[in-house]
């Protein structure tokens, strides 16, 4: 079950302001005039122990404003689609305007969870205005201020209840997810990987809306492939085929244990893809990078060290992630991208025993002590793994605000070196002995 919660509206309603409010972030742009984000947004929320990804869907498209309008509206109907729980954001001050008609008839269609947000409701005047959103036949609208927050806590409360804790310790095989931009080549490598021997391809229960789960079992290797291909032309509109090969890729990462991010050999690493890697490591899930296309590439004895470089160089500090280039046309080294993700999938279940764990990183921790702060010296007594799906470490010691986050990434550093979680977020929490 995926839980992702988008916000749709017309233009210069605050969706922005809202989705910063949300995801307690400042990463979307705001301002007062219309149609300002231009770049699909969406990050992790979290409300009384239940995560979501919220969606911000505003875009200005182009400049022509029949073209935008039909923009907008192809936003809501792929917001429709994909996600778990709709926010309606309408504008207390305007009032109902056509474009406003326009997304409730479509919503009225929608069989999914739709709530009517009065924004910009700044104060308890405002509040008898927004009865007049009563004529969407959405239920009841909710005021709410997304600059000061004010009722954004009760608006949280009643879309969790359509949430589902994301279970993913019931899954037993390992499962892979193929992610990547459009045109990367994830069908192509999914179509190499099974091959022509479809009897022992089944698929598992999910339905044409929901990602594909395939069972795979041959050469020695079995495992559930997440299949996010092949259903990225949902538009000819290019903005709209990246928003929904976003939404797709949140799907299939949430249900995913390790990720394969798919780069195109002929582009490089773009900020596309720095986005979904980005949420990969949020949600500390195993990473392998597959360069796809390499057969196009003009090599000689330094390409694939320069290539890996400039990779390594946008995704630090994570330092050890496993890259592996191929091509799906000429079927290159696509088994051993599967390799890799298996030996990942094994680092990010691998549990270090205690006395293991003391042994080794109190040596170092005396060999570099971390670094006096004010005259107060931190000393380091006891560290140990926590229970949980990925690796997570706890040390304990007098004074963990004083941890600064440099020795924090040394910390880190070392557990990779002395006990292999390459292609794994670790995290790494301080607390009082």
């Amino acid at each position: 079950m995926s839980n992702i919660l988008a916000i749709v509206g017309r233009p210069n309603v605050g969706k922005s302001t809202l989705f910063n409010r949300l995801t307690e972030t400042r990463k979307a742009i705001v301002d007062d005039m219309s149609g300002v984000t231009r770049d699909r947004h969406y990050g992790p929320g979290e409300w009384i122990g239940k995560n979501f990804t919220v969606i911000d869907t505003g875009g200005d498209v182009a400049h022509s404003e029949d073209i935008f309008e039909a923009a907008i509206r192809e936003q809501v109907k792929l917001a429709i689609d994909e996600a778990t729980v709709l926010i309606f954001l309408v504008d207390v001050i305007t009032g109902i305007t056509d474009l406003d008609d326009e997304i409730a008839g479509l919503l009225r269609k929608a069989n999914k969870p739709v709530y009517v947000v009065a924004n910009k409701v700044d104060n308890n005047q405002l509040i008898p205005d927004a009865s007049v959103f009563y004529q969407f036949g959405l239920g009841d609208p909710l005021c709410i201020s997304s600059i000061s927050g004010s009722g954004t806590g009760e608006l949280l409360d009643k879309i969790v209840e359509h949430f589902e804790e994301i279970d993913e310790v019931a899954n037993q095989l390992p499962r892979y997810a193929f992610l990547g931009r459009p045109n990367v080549g994830k069908s192509s490598i999914i179509n190499s990987l099974i091959g022509k021997e479809r009897n022992i391809v089944t698929p598992v229960a999910g339905t044409t809306r929901d990602s594909i789960h395939i069972h795979y079992n041959q050469f020695g290797h079995e495992f559930m492939l997440i299949d996010t291909a092949g259903l990225r032309k949902k538009t000819k509109v290019k903005e709209n085929i990246e928003f929904y090969s976003v939404m797709r890729s949140i799907k299939a990462l949430e249900q995913a244990d390790v990720c394969i991010l798919m780069i195109d050999a002929t582009e490089g690493f773009e900020s596309q893809d720095l986005n979904i890697f980005s949420l990969i490591e949020k949600n500390r899930k195993g990473i392998v990078i597959l360069v796809n296309k390499w057969d196009l590439v003009e090599k000689d004895h330094k390409t694939t060290k320069e290539f890996e470089e400039q990779i390594r160089e946008k995704t630090a500090p994570f330092s050890d992630i496993p890259i592996v280039f191929t091509s799906a046309v000429t079927k290159q080294r696509i088994f051993k991208a599967i390799e890799t993700a298996a030996e990942v999938y094994k680092n990010r279940s691998k549990k270090i025993p205690t006395s293991k764990l003391n042994d080794v990183m109190l040596e170092i921790i005396d060999q570099y002590p971390p670094p006096g702060i004010k005259g107060k010296y931190v000393k380091i007594k006891y560290v140990t793994q926590l229970p949980g799906i990925a690796p997570t470490f706890a040390f304990f010691c007098n004074l963990p605000q004083y941890i600064r986050e440099p020795y924090k990434r040394f910390l880190e550093n070392k557990l990779r070196e002395q006990f292999d979680f390459s292609g794994v977020p670790i995290q790494i929490y301080f607390r009082q002995k």
